[in-house]
């Protein structure tokens, strides 16, 4: 393929991503090529001259071609349950044995493979595809699911699912005094927007653990013209932030001068980017320093309950993690 199109569900976490725990469990058939491959993090490539015992190498998941009745799957256990509001049927390099229709259901289940007791409800209804080509498919659905199910028919290649949503973890019996990373993948919280993305998403801000590279970040292309970069979170919960750790690992050459924190409560996301200019500083803007983990505490500001951040960086470059460290409003208080 030569140009990805715009995704109109960047604001939303990818669920299939396997450092989330999710995991291909199962597949009715994966001849020519396994289906672990379906949620690869790697965007799909393609090899002229690679072959295995099985045939043609592709980067996906096949199928043989049915000489019967009925349609293939592949069910994927999700790391967290979330709500789905789009999907991403991705055929490309799948051009004389991609499916020419899919449908999607969901469930939830405690077990990695459901069982035939288990009630699936469809999510995406039959679908025509088309070969090497981005399917980008909204979803209308308000419920949390922890398996995915892709239906192809009858058969064929499929190279990527992304399954685009936002998690809902459980609060029930939570510790509102326990302090918790506000911000983080597993309690909810996920990056809205930015004002660019060039070489790292945004969405890498609050995923567990350290960068392992210099792509494993937020990072910006070169700013060449006056202003700053910035990206607007928002917290799995509303909360109050008690410390921050700011993480510039691996960049060294290309880490942000300076970074600034804005908090605030609010209720809709309308008008959310000229507004978030005059929230309350958290942080005032402060010096960084190359592949560093920088702790905030004593330097942050009263900022109340706030539900949504934003992080201000000047004039441009890579941040690999963010924590807002902070206790959870109580759930009792929430209307």
């Amino acid at each position: 393929m030569t140009t990805k199109p715009d995704n109109p569900f960047r604001e939303w976490i990818q669920l299939e991503q396997p450092r989330l725990g999710s995991r291909a469990v199962f597949a009715s058939d994966d001849f020519f090529a396994p289906m672990n491959r379906l949620i690869s993090p790697a965007d799909p490539i393609f090899v002229a001259d690679e072959y295995d015992d099985h045939g043609k190498w592709m980067d996906g998941w096949e199928s043989r071609r049915r000489r019967d009745a009925g349609h293939d799957f592949c069910i994927i256990r999700l790391g967290a349950s979330g709500v789905i509001h789009g999907f991403d049927i991705d055929t490309s390099f799948f051009t004389g044995n991609f499916p020419p229709a899919a449908s999607i259901d969901a469930c939830v289940c405690d077990d990695d493979i459901p069982g035939d007791d288990v009630a699936w409800r469809e999510l995406l209804s039959r679908t025509n595809l088309a070969g090497d080509s981005h399917h980008f498919l909204p979803v209308d659905d308000e419920e949390a699911v922890s398996h995915v199910r892709l239906n192809i028919y009858p058969d064929g290649g499929v190279a990527r699912l992304r399954i685009y949503g936002e998690i809902r973890p459980d609060r029930t019996g939570l510790d509102n005094d326990a302090p918790i990373d506000l911000f983080a993948i597993a309690n909810g919280g996920r990056a809205l927007m930015c004002s660019d993305e060039h070489f790292g998403s945004m969405h890498n801000l609050n995923v567990a653990g350290r960068g392992v590279n210099m792509g494993d970040g937020w990072e910006t292309a070169r700013r060449r013209g006056p202003g700053n970069d910035w990206v607007i979170l928002a917290l799995g919960h509303p909360g109050t932030i008690e410390r921050v750790r700011l993480d510039t690992a691996h960049f060294k050459g290309n880490f942000p001068d300076l970074a600034e924190i804005r908090a605030a409560r609010i209720t809709g996301i309308d008008n959310i980017v000229s507004e978030s200019e005059r929230w309350p500083i958290l942080l005032r803007k402060t010096k960084l320093a190359a592949d560093s983990v920088h702790e905030f505490a004593d330097e942050l500001q009263s900022a109340g309950v706030v539900s949504h951040v934003r992080l201000n960086i000047f004039p441009d470059g890579g941040v690999s993690r963010l924590r807002l460290i902070g206790r959870l409003e109580a759930v009792e208080d929430l209307s």
